[in-house]
């Protein structure tokens, strides 16, 4: 089987895969001459949703952690609204060529929408968890049929994700056309589902061995989440711990030493973040984010020459970043070179005319201008 071309895509990863080890994946990406990392960077194209997400939410069900459907619903819809390309754990393998893909297929998304009944959110996500045959349209007669099943369970009360979760442990998604799945309300449990008529119970919560996964695998990916679920609740020290341990585990992980650096500055650690934000340049120097956070450490420090150069890197890098061309904008205003300035705030309002920093910068426009015709006068 011929492997699709990705040259040049940059993929990221939000929760561990399940079906595939990423260093594997990555591996796979870089011979086809694409990138894999952990995490969303400006420069992502593509992002897999692991299907260990499910098991998180399912846990935060249980108590035992703060991940749930909804978040995985937020970061679904910033993504999409981001122009990134979603993919699901199938869907990945099959662009890298790694899985074939099922029988022919040609109902449209809207088509399975219609003759379902299942709603385009549920039917999306569904998707990009891998509860149909096809990860996205055209999708088969199979799709349809699983398609009004769920629709019959959400129905009955059941959510996306408790449907998702049982879906993975029942086997090949291909066998469930053929089984009767019945909402748990029916047997006093709300939101689980059951296979022939209640023989085999797969309740979200019940997908996975909750007493192992509560006691934490120590694997690169769980200890990922867990600094960035850390460093989302404010926690810097106990969140940079953890990425520097990611980092011992695998050195290379640009984006685990840029989020150390960020936790580290959170946490007031100043040289040690800014050692961490030049680790991450070392491993990726494309890396834009860590350009743009080392200049506002620099800027901070009242280093604005550093400041400066790091910021025109990141405007070279990626032109249409506003944040830098705004932050390189206000250091030349404040040297006095006011023509610069302008320059910079002009085409700011180029990346962005609608913010409250939008309006900083044509105020910036405009006192320049004053000050010119001043001169002039």
């Amino acid at each position: 089987m011929t492997a699709p071309a990705v040259p040049g895509a940059v993929f990221g990863t939000i929760g561990a895969l399940a079906a595939f080890p990423l260093r594997l994946a990555a591996r796979e990406v870089e011979r086809q001459h694409g990138q894999l990392r952990r995490g969303v960077t400006r420069r992502t194209t593509h992002v897999v949703f692991g299907r260990t997400l499910l098991a998180k939410a399912g846990l935060a069900k249980a108590g035992l952690t703060k991940n749930s459907d909804g978040e995985i619903e937020r970061r679904l819809g910033a993504e999409r609204a981001a122009g990134r390309i979603l993919l699901s754990e199938n869907g990945f393998l099959r662009l890298l060529g790694l899985m074939k893909t099922p029988e022919a297929s040609s109902l449209s998304r809207q088509s399975l929408i219609d003759q379902s009944r299942l709603s385009g959110a549920d039917l999306d996500r569904l998707s990009l968890f891998d509860a149909f045959e096809h990860d996205g349209e055209p999708y088969s007669f199979r799709d349809l049929i699983l398609a009004r099943k769920y629709a019959g369970l959400t129905a009955g009360g059941a959510t996306w994700g408790a449907i998702a979760r049982s879906v993975h442990r029942s086997g090949p998604v291909a066998s469930l056309t053929a089984k009767s799945l019945n909402v748990g309300s029916q047997h006093g449990r709300p939101d689980a589902i059951y296979l022939e008529g209640g023989q085999s119970e797969v309740d979200g919560q019940l997908l996975f061995d909750l007493g192992a996964a509560a006691q934490g695998d120590d694997t690169l990916e769980d200890l990922f989440a867990e600094a960035e679920a850390a460093e989302e609740g404010g926690d810097h020290d106990h969140a940079a711990a953890l990425y520097q341990r990611c980092l011992a585990i695998d050195p290379t992980d640009a984006i685990a030493a840029f989020n150390r650096a960020n936790c580290l500055r959170g946490s007031g650690r100043v040289a040690e973040a800014a050692h961490d934000y030049a680790r991450a340049i070392k491993l990726d120097p494309a890396f834009v984010e860590a350009w743009f956070n080392l200049a506002g450490l620099m800027s901070e420090q009242g280093r604005d020459a550093s400041a400066r150069r790091h910021l025109q890197k990141a405007i070279g890098l990626d032109r249409n970043y506003a944040d830098p061309v705004f932050n390189l904008a206000r250091l030349e205003f404040d040297a006095g070179n006011l023509l610069e300035a302008r320059r910079l705030w002009v085409r700011y309002l180029e990346l962005d005319a609608a913010s409250e920093w939008a309006g900083v910068a044509a105020r910036g426009v405009q006192f320049v201008d004053m000050q010119l015709a001043r001169s002039a006068g």
